[in-house]
Order: C-alpha cells, then sequence, then structure tokens
C-alpha cells in the first residue's frame, strides 16, 4: 500500500471540497487535513495517484488562483 501525498493546499472548506470533488469525479479518493495556517485545509492522494490527481485539478486550478498546488 502507498502513502499519501499533498497535493494541493485549500484556503477553506469549501475550496476543499471542490477538489475533492473533482477527485471523486475521476475516481481518485483523497483526504483533508488541517493545516497550520488559518482555515487551510491541505489535499492528500495516494502515491501512486499523484500524477492523476495533478491531470485532474491543473485544469480547475489555472483559473482559481487559491489553490496552491505542491
Amino acid at each position: 500500500m502507498s502513502g499519501m501525498v499533498q497535493i494541493a493546499l485549500a484556503e477553506d472548506a469549501t475550496e476543499a471540497e471542490e477538489i475533492q470533488a473533482l477527485l471523486e469525479d475521476a475516481g481518485i479518493e483523497s483526504e483533508v487535513q488541517s493545516a497550520d495556517e488559518s482555515d487551510s485545509l491541505k489535499v492528500f492522494v495516494a502515491e501512486d495517484a499523484v500524477e492523476a490527481a495533478q491531470d485532474v485539478i491543473e485544469p480547475a486550478t489555472d483559473s482559481d488562483e487559491t489553490v496552491t498546488e505542491l
């Protein structure tokens, strides 16, 4: 089983849910954890799904500068 890798940092819960919905629609499971600063949330996927997850969220985040990809 592979480990979890952070793929994005959402500014708030709504943004994290939007990212998770995109990933779920693509068949990619994800987890969300609190970040140290403010209301930010870290979005994680399985290590073997990182490339596919980035392909899913990149088009969505190109127009939304509030998501920070890692």
